[in-house]
């Protein structure tokens, strides 16, 4: 299942929505390499936070 700016798992939910727009493109992308959606979302978050950082500098 791909995620939307609308639709999006509850875990985003606190997320800024930069963040969180950039973890549905991250966890997208997992899925369509065959991660599972288990494994797709909190690597999005993670990697979403670390590009945020890296993005504000």
């Amino acid at each position: 299942m791909s995620w939307t700016k609308k639709d999006y798992p509850e875990s985003m939910k606190n997320l800024s929505e930069t963040v969180r727009n950039k973890a549905i493109e991250i966890a997208n992308a997992l899925l369509d390499e065959g991660y599972d959606e288990d494994r797709a979302i909190p690597i999005g978050i993670s990697q979403a936070e670390k590009w945020a950082e890296n993005h504000d500098k």
